[in-house]
């Protein structure tokens, strides 16, 4: 059965996306709704990397709490902002699980 594309099924208005909060080609994906703390491996230590999770996840805390407060008016920042903390932190997660591992089998080996 072919697949053929559906044009027009959503219409899209140039009025509907902000270019303020577009992402350019150079321009930072953190800087986007004012989250500057994204943890960016390469020359950085580890510890580093869990400096910036910590302040992702205090800036979810602190926008989660005006949203409940109702000191937000885009209820969507804070949901980014927790969304963020959260994959930033199965990431986090995962690198650390995948060096213990890795330190497991070299110690396995010299056995």
């Amino acid at each position: 059965m072919p697949l053929s594309p559906v044009n027009g099924a959503f219409p899209v208005s140039s009025t509907a996306v902000d270019p303020s909060q577009t992402i350019g080609a150079n321009q930072d994906a953190s800087a986007v709704n004012g989250l500057d703390a994204t943890p960016t491996v390469g020359a950085s230590s580890f510890g580093n990397v869990i400096d910036g999770l910590q302040s992702l996840q205090g800036q979810s805390q602190a926008l989660a709490v005006k949203a409940v407060t109702g000191g937000v008016d885009d209820v969507h920042t804070a949901t980014i902002a927790a969304t963020r903390a959260q994959v930033t932190l199965e990431l986090v997660s995962a690198v650390r699980n995948k060096g213990v591992d890795a330190f497991n089998e070299i110690m396995r080996m010299q056995a």
